[in-house]
């Protein structure tokens, strides 16, 4: 199994979260998105997306990380990432996709470089914008997390579903950038929680081979 990946990226963060919380090791192979790795001709050549991760694994190759995340939930079930009624899986995949399709696209590399480079944005108003993103997606997904009384210490009971994956690294983003998330304590709790697991641990950025400062 090969994971494709990039220290500070939160899709491929998600992914590294389901590998720690499986049990599964995959060799690394580091591609650096800043320096625009992503779009050689070599990688291109595999992944014609350009984007991390990807996942190699026997003749399969996989990208988009909730997709990968699901093909490890199916092909090693234990332990669940999705929880057993349709009701609540369909739930945990609603709060996952509110950050990974509302969240995460506006603020991703390629879309802060366009704002730079074709709308001539300074490192402030692309910090605006950021913010604006994330306290919104933020505040919808603290609504959803309040919806459920009884809820445990995860988004949804004792233990991790894939929302978890989705919010754990999307709070990250939200400390680099400065955004203030006093405002969402229940997304708070859940990510304290969730860094107290070996697998959230060690999957975070500045403890990947290729981190930097």
């Amino acid at each position: 199994m090969i994971l494709y990946d990039y220290f500070r990226s939160s899709a491929a963060f998600r992914v590294r979260i389901a590998l720690g919380l499986k049990g599964l090791a995959a060799e690394r192979r580091f591609i650096h998105l800043r320096k625009a790795e992503q779009r050689s001709p070599a990688y291109l050549a595999i992944n014609p997306h350009g984007f991390v991760p990807m996942l190699v694994d026997g003749t399969a190759c996989l990208t988009q990380s909730l997709a990968i995340i699901e093909y490890l939930e199916e092909t090693h079930p234990e332990p669940p990432l999705l929880p057993g009624s349709p009701e609540e899986r369909a739930w945990v995949r609603s709060v996952a996709l509110a950050v990974a399709c509302d969240i995460h696209p506006l603020n991703n590399t390629r879309v802060l470089g366009h704002l730079e480079r074709e709308l001539h944005a300074g490192q402030q108003a692309r910090d605006a914008w950021y913010r604006h993103w994330i306290g919104e997606g933020f505040a919808a997904i603290e609504k959803m997390l309040a919806s459920r009384p009884g809820r445990g210490p995860c988004c949804l009971g004792a233990t991790p579903t894939i929302a978890d994956l989705c919010i754990v690294p999307q709070v990250f983003n939200a400390q680099r950038f400065g955004c203030p998330l006093d405002g969402v304590p229940k997304i708070m709790s859940v990510f304290d929680a969730c860094m107290r697991l070996p697998a959230f641990d060690l999957a975070q950025p500045s403890k990947q081979a290729d981190a930097e400062p």
